[in-house]
């Protein structure tokens, strides 16, 4: 019997099978099966085909672990999610100032009585943002003035560009009359240069000095509650 299976080893090791193939078809421990192939040797047709479902193996066993850690990835965004849970009036007014304390521009004591200029690329986050100036600040949109900064080598795409900030924060086209190419050249390393590039919004509110060092204010004040 176990020439037997030695001799239908060999067989299918020439037909291109690998050990574990050859193992589903025959009750052989790999150590067994090891020590009978030792001497077999292959054409370069085999060993070809042998390498092409060695490395065919790999890409299923990595695209699997990719797609377990998708998985486990929106697992635990969805339950982190569920922890939020309703806002306060009071949280989204300490949101709004935490969220221009780090993407919004701040007074300098060369330069005072300047106005509140919010830049970001995230859409998602400019949203948040002019929410919280409407029904916290009681900004009106009449007040926002939209810029757009982007490269000049997108330049063909401004009409693609201001139709999606357009669609993504809810405000009219017309509202995107300053446009702004960056001069400076795009390095190889960056990323954000294909067509999902769409630039970098910055927003001013008009008459905002007040507002701008209350904010300065509110900031100082959630710095000290935390020391």
């Amino acid at each position: 019997m176990k020439r037997n299976e030695k001799e239908k080893a060999i067989e299918l090791r020439k037909a291109g099978l690998s050990y574990r193939e050859i193992m589903e078809q025959l009750p052989i421990a790999k150590s067994t099966l090891s020590e009978w192939l030792r001497s077999v040797g292959l054409s370069k047709r085999q060993k070809q085909r042998l390498t092409e479902k060695k490395l065919a193996a790999a890409k299923r066993g990595g695209q699997a672990k990719h797609q377990q850690r998708l998985d486990r990835t929106a697992a635990i965004i969805e339950k982190a999610k569920s922890e939020i849970g309703p806002l306060s009036d009071r949280e989204i007014w300490l949101i709004g100032i935490t969220l221009y304390w780090a993407e919004g521009s701040k007074e300098k004591d060369y330069k005072p009585g300047s106005g509140m200029q919010f830049t970001n690329m995230d859409p998602a986050m400019i949203c948040c943002f002019l929410r919280w100036l409407k029904n916290i600040c009681g900004i009106k949109k009449e007040d926002l003035i939209f810029e757009i900064y982007v490269h000049k080598t997108h330049r063909s795409r401004l009409v693609e560009i201001i139709n999606f900030w357009s669609q993504r924060i809810g405000v009219p086209s017309a509202s995107f009359s300053h446009i702004y190419f960056k001069k400076a050249s795009i390095k190889t390393k960056r990323r954000n240069i294909g067509k999902s590039y769409f630039g970098v919004i910055k927003l001013r509110v008009r008459s905002s000095t007040t507002l701008h060092r209350k904010i300065a204010g509110w900031t100082q004040g959630m710095i000290e509650s935390f020391r």
